[in-house]
């Protein structure tokens, strides 16, 4: 018998996709040819009891990771983060997601609906959106047309 007081971790719920995990790689692929950058997955920023964004965009010389003593949330922020939807998860709640990070200082956040392949692109001015494209941001530069351009 299943305990409906015992409590289902959200990660239990939102679980990554095949179709998630693809776009993380090939944006990673991207973004990982500009030196001038680092790219980290899945690391969690010190917002509120913690939020981990799908990728974290940082200027090169900024964060060096320290073998010796790890950090479990990171009080710098990222210049850019980026949340790819996958089908368990609700576009809605990623939107919102996407406005607190950008309240806590992130300068851009892109959402990525792979359904639709639209990139969702949030600032503290506004929103936008761009289909199938190349998207820049703070310099930083990734071509959706070659990740979703093979379902053509």
């Amino acid at each position: 018998m299943l305990d409906v007081n015992f409590p289902v971790e959200k990660e239990a719920i939102e679980m990554p996709s095949l179709n998630h995990s693809y776009i993380c790689s090939q944006i990673l692929r991207q973004l990982f040819s500009d030196e001038k950058i680092e790219s980290f997955t899945e690391l969690t920023l010190d917002i509120d009891k913690g939020l981990t964004p799908d990728i974290c965009v940082y200027p090169a010389e900024i964060i060096t990771p320290n073998f010796l003593r790890d950090v479990n949330k990171l009080a710098q922020m990222p210049v850019l983060a980026i949340e790819v939807i996958s089908s368990s998860q609700s576009i809605q709640l990623l939107l919102e997601k996407a406005e607190r990070l950008i309240e806590a200082g992130i300068k851009v956040v892109w959402t990525i609906e792979p359904f639709t392949q639209t990139i969702f692109v949030t600032t503290k001015e506004k929103e936008v959106r761009f289909y199938n494209t190349m998207v820049e941001a703070e310099l930083i530069k990734v071509d959706f047309e070659k990740i979703f351009g093979f379902n053509k």
